[in-house]
């Protein structure tokens, strides 16, 4: 029982996050199910990637439901949203075959670095040139191209690369959340048929998987997460955007810290 209920725990925070901020939510997903699964005695190898391909599975619900709510403010920008879409796509096919042949440890020290670059962007307070504009088509499939990339390597919906890309581009802070919701639900797509794919068949997964994504623990997360999601991405119109990133950002620093000791405390 108490797998089930930190599953649905990290599925009701990860869906909160994933609406209040564009986010995604692999973020908390991954360090929390790499926590648990090494608790659950899985097979180390495969502990990153079966974290990874469930939480990129998680995303494909929690993006449905948090663009839907994000779409009723009219904050989801879909030109923006369609020049980056065939990027990403192209991005997530590289990533997955990347991520399948990297070692969990690797993976590991990937999404811990790539987790606190993150959280000092969220900190960093820089402002644009006010001239800066969204770049044409090119410009935005080559950012989406890198953005699908490392999406599919961190098992990510993109917000953290999303939103502070667009608001460099003088997007407004909530319609670049909006719109990077909406941008986590080709990545979603994207990379769970990737980590189906590349974990199919593969020996001494443990019994409920498809591929690299673990069902016991994806069940639990998208039955809290979908109910969590449109509560987030209500409150992120209502409350000042600079402030809640602040708080992500140091909830970010204590995950990768976690994740660090968990991983290589015992070593």
């Amino acid at each position: 029982m108490i797998p089930l209920l930190a599953y649905l725990l990290t599925g009701a925070v990860a869906g909160f996050f994933a609406g209040l901020l564009g986010v995604g939510g692999g973020v908390i997903v991954v360090p929390v199910l790499g926590m648990l699964f090494v608790g659950l005695g899985f097979p180390a190898d495969e502990v990153l990637h079966l974290a990874l391909g469930t939480s990129m599975a998680a995303i494909l619900f929690t993006s449905i439901s948090s663009l839907r709510a994000h779409h009723a403010h009219g904050a989801v920008l879909w030109p923006a949203l369609r020049g980056l879409t065939p990027g990403v796509l192209a991005g997530m096919l590289l990533g997955a075959q990347l991520a399948a042949r990297i070692s969990s440890r690797a993976l590991a020290i990937f999404f811990v670095v790539f987790m606190l670059f993150v959280a000092v962007q969220m900190l960093a307070n820089f402002r644009p040139p006010p001239s800066r504009r969204l770049p044409g088509r090119l410009g935005l499939a080559a950012t989406g191209l890198g953005i699908g990339a490392v999406s599919s390597l961190a098992a990510i919906g993109g917000g953290a690369l999303t939103v502070p890309f667009l608001i460099w581009c003088n997007v407004r802070p909530h319609s670049a959340i909006g719109t990077s919701a909406a941008v986590g639900l080709p990545i979603a797509i994207g990379g769970s048929i990737g980590y189906v794919w590349n974990g199919w068949g593969h020996a001494g997964l443990p019994p409920g998987s498809l591929g690299f994504i673990y069902l016991p623990a994806l069940g639990c997360i998208l039955a809290a997460s979908v109910l969590t999601a449109p509560l987030g991405a209500r409150l992120a119109h209502r409350l000042p955007v600079r402030t809640l990133k602040r708080v992500f950002a140091g909830l970010l620093v204590l995950l990768a810290g976690k994740m660090l000791w968990s991983l290589f405390g015992a070593s």
